[in-house]
C-alpha cells in the first residue's frame, strides 16, 4: 500500500453510555414484566409484547454502544502467516483499548448484567409449559354426580334442546369454562343405531351421549362431526379431531375408527335428573386428555 489509511476515534459520549444504561434497565423491567405476566396472567398478547420489547431495547442499546461508545478504529495489518504465540500481549493490549473513552463503566456493566440476567429468565421461565406433565387441568374434572350440561351461555339442556345429526358444546354448570376437563360434545342417535358396552347401557338416555372435547391423541378439540343424511356419503356417525383426524364412532361408545390416537375417546355417563336437565350420571371412569398423560397416570404394571 502507498497510504496508511489506519485511523482511531474515540467518542466522548457520556450521553450515549447514560443513554444505552437506560435502554438495559428498560429491557431489564420489561424481562422481568415477561416473568410475572407468565406466573399471573396467561395473555399471549402481553406475554409476546413484554418479550419484544425486551429484544427491542437490548437490540437498540448494541446498536448505540457500537456506535457512540466503542471507539471506532480502521486498522490496516499485513499478514503472512497465522498469530505467534508471542503476540498475545499485543492483542491483549488491542483488547484493552477497546473500553477507552467509557466515563461509566460499573453503570453500564451493572445494567448490562441485570439486562442479561432478566432476559434469560425470560427465556428460561417458559420452560416449565413443557414436558407431558400439565398438572391438574386435565387429571381432575369438574363433573361429579348430577353435575348439570349447560351450554355457553350457562343455559341448562334438557334432552329435547338435543337433536338428532346435530353436534353440540356442553360444560359443567358452575364450573370454571376454560377448564379443560370441563368441556364436552354432545351428540343424539336413534336409540336402535347404539351399540355400547353392557355395562355402559345407561350412560345415554334417551339416545343422548357425551364425550370429552379433549382428543385422547394430542389435547386437541373435537370440533367436527360427521353425520351420514343420505347412502352412501358413509357407514356411520363420527366425532373427528380436524388437527390430525382421529375419529371416533359415538355409536359405540367412542371407539378409535381412524387415526393417530391411541384409544377411544372417553365418554360421561349422562342421566335425567328429576328436574328433567340433563347431568352427569358420575365423574369419567377414566382419565381424560393425551394418551401420553394417561401413561404417565398409569405407571408401568398397572391397569390400563
Amino acid at each position: 500500500m502507498t497510504e496508511d489509511e489506519s485511523r482511531r476515534v474515540v467518542a466522548e459520549g457520556r450521553r450515549a453510555e447514560a443513554l444505552v444504561s437506560a435502554l438495559l434497565v428498560l429491557a431489564s423491567l420489561c424481562a422481568a414484566a415477561f416473568v410475572v405476566l407468565y406466573v399471573v396472567h396467561d395473555d399471549t398478547q402481553l406475554l409476546g409484547l413484554a418479550l419484544g420489547l425486551t429484544f427491542a431495547c437490548l437490540a437498540v442499546a448494541a446498536i448505540v454502544a457500537g456506535k457512540r461508545i466503542v471507539p471506532q478504529e480502521t486498522a490496516v495489518e499485513e499478514r503472512d502467516r497465522l498469530l505467534r504465540p508471542q503476540e498475545v500481549e499485543e492483542v491483549d493490549a488491542i483488547v484493552r483499548e477497546g473500553g477507552e473513552g467509557i466515563s461509566r463503566r460499573k453503570l453500564l456493566t451493572s445494567a448490562a448484567v441485570a439486562a442479561g440476567l432478566s432476559a434469560g429468565a425470560a427465556l428460561v421461565v417458559p420452560a416449565a409449559s413443557l414436558g407431558p406433565s400439565i398438572g391438574d387441568r386435565v387429571r381432575e374434572t369438574p363433573w361429579s354426580t348430577g353435575r348439570r350440561l349447560v351450554d355457553r351461555q350457562g343455559r341448562r339442556y334438557r334432552p329435547d334442546d338435543i337433536e338428532i345429526g346435530t353436534f353440540y358444546t356442553a360444560l359443567a354448570e358452575g364450573a370454571n369454562p376454560n377448564d379443560l376437563g370441563s368441556s364436552l360434545v354432545v351428540v343424539r342417535l336413534p336409540e336402535e343405531q347404539i351399540h355400547l358396552p353392557a355395562d355402559r347401557r345407561t350412560w345415554a338416555p334417551q339416545g343422548i351421549l357425551a364425550f370429552s372435547k379433549i382428543c385422547p391423541h394430542a389435547g386437541c378439540a373435537i370440533s367436527l362431526y360427521r353425520y351420514p343424511l343420505y347412502q352412501p356419503t358413509s357407514e356411520r356417525p363420527a366425532l373427528t379431531c380436524p388437527c390430525h383426524y382421529s375419529t371416533f364412532d359415538p355409536a359405540t361408545g367412542g371407539k378409535l375408527l381412524f387415526g393417530p390416537a391411541g384409544r377411544a375417546l372417553p365418554q360421561l355417563p349422562l342421566m335425567v335428573d328429576r328436574d328433567g336437565y340433563l347431568a352427569a350420571r358420575r365423574d369419567f371412569p377414566e382419565g381424560i386428555g393425551p394418551s401420553w398423560l394417561r401413561i404417565e397416570r398409569n405407571p408401568p404394571g398397572e391397569s390400563q
